[in-house]
């Protein structure tokens, strides 16, 4: 049996998701589909009796519209929400806004899955000229941080995204798993892997491997010294999640009218 259970999830697909662009730290909503997705995983969660008693988010916004609409359709509304940027996606610095697959076309897919997958490859930092720099860096919720402006990223790795996650799992996210909290963490993409790569001992090699879609709840069942007992599982119709990590994944490569 298990002594804690944590639901995570990747939030639901948003708007630069879909136009295939990295969107990082740049805040976007979700996409209709985005929507769609995170009211199924909250109907999905409902069926299976999950009664959630704290909600962990990023303080971006489609982290937060993922929990909201999870939390609406299993008539959960009341359930307590934290953000903090530690669950933030990856800074993806100067690579932010581009396209993956026209960056494919360009660098080679094998170069664009390194950026996006490997554990300890950082990309271009962003600068003060990029596009999204004054955006990212003059939000206001960033000035209520736990870390000074300047102390921000301004491009990271998964390692990186790891070691600033790890004191917020361990002092916040823990202590309530252990009080006997039923949990669900909204996160995304990376800070989702980079906390199953933690929890589930994965090798810095195989964590490339590990492709996470959107708006799929994860259980994770931990034994007393939070270790699991079995691998992780997507929760839901396991055809279905096979597809939508393959289009994930091939987010990556070259289309195929441009081979």
């Amino acid at each position: 049996m298990a002594k804690y259970r944590l639901v995570l999830l990747r939030h639901g697909e948003g708007a630069w998701t879909k136009e295939n662009r990295f969107c990082s730290w740049v805040d976007q909503k979700l996409s209709s589909d985005g929507i769609k997705e995170a009211q199924n995983c909250g109907k999905h969660l409902k069926a299976l009796g999950f009664e959630f008693d704290l909600v962990f988010t990023s303080v971006l916004r489609r982290s937060i519209q993922t929990a909201w609409l999870i939390l609406e359709e299993m008539g959960q509304e009341w359930v307590p929400i934290q953000s903090s940027w530690r669950l933030n996606e990856r800074h993806y610095g100067a690579l932010i806004g581009l396209n993956r697959a026209e960056m494919a076309l360009n660098h080679g897919e094998e170069q664009v899955k390194i950026w996006r997958r490997s554990y300890d490859v950082t990309p271009p930092p962003i600068s003060e000229s990029h596009p999204y720099y004054e955006e990212i860096y003059n939000d206001r919720r960033y000035k209520c941080s736990d870390v000074s402006q300047d102390n921000l990223p301004k491009a990271e790795s998964l390692k990186d995204v790891l070691d600033r996650l790890l004191p917020y799992w361990n002092e916040k996210i823990v202590p309530e798993l252990k009080s006997g909290k039923m949990i669900l963490i909204s996160a995304h993409g990376n800070s989702s892997r980079a906390l199953l790569k933690h929890l589930e001992g994965i090798s810095d090699e195989d964590i490339i491997n590990v492709t996470l879609p959107t708006g799929v709840p994860i259980l994770l069942e931990l034994d007393e010294n939070l270790h699991p007992l079995g691998p992780h599982q997507f929760l839901g119709d396991q055809e279905a999640i096979q597809a939508a990590i393959k289009k994930v994944e091939d987010q990556g490569k070259v289309k195929s009218a441009e081979k």
